[in-house]
């Protein structure tokens, strides 16, 4: 999966995070409403929402994650994200499967999780 798309209530402070944050490009902006992001390999979509979905129409999602390629980048990114006032669900830990991580959340409360996965990275 290369692609996700989000609604978010506050879309410019949403870009803010993804961009100036996790580094991702603009990659393009149909019109006020919309941004398409790039990492390089991946396209995240930032759509306006106008409202708050009814609870039925509620997304599932659990989070999404960004693949960086070591595992000492895990602490790097947490202490930056940290430090810019980013709130933090947990910190960092490595796993039985040898992938470290922790989880974060933008400012629309999407759940991010910056990963190093030994088989993927």
């Amino acid at each position: 999966m290369r692609h996700v798309a989000l609604f978010v209530e506050d879309l410019a402070a949403c870009e803010f995070f993804y961009v100036h944050l996790l580094g991702m490009d603009v990659e393009w902006r149909p019109d006020d409403n919309n941004v398409y992001l790039t990492s390089g390999n991946d396209n995240l979509a930032l759509h306006q929402a106008d409202t708050k979905p009814a609870s039925s129409e509620q997304q599932r999602l659990d989070h999404i994650g960004f693949i960086i390629p070591t595992m000492d980048e895990v602490d790097d990114w947490f202490a930056f994200l940290e430090a810019n006032n980013v709130k933090i669900r947990n910190a960092p830990r490595t796993h039985r499967d040898g992938a470290r991580s922790f989880y974060c959340y933008d400012p629309g409360g999407t759940v991010v999780q910056i990963i190093y996965h030994p088989p993927i990275s």
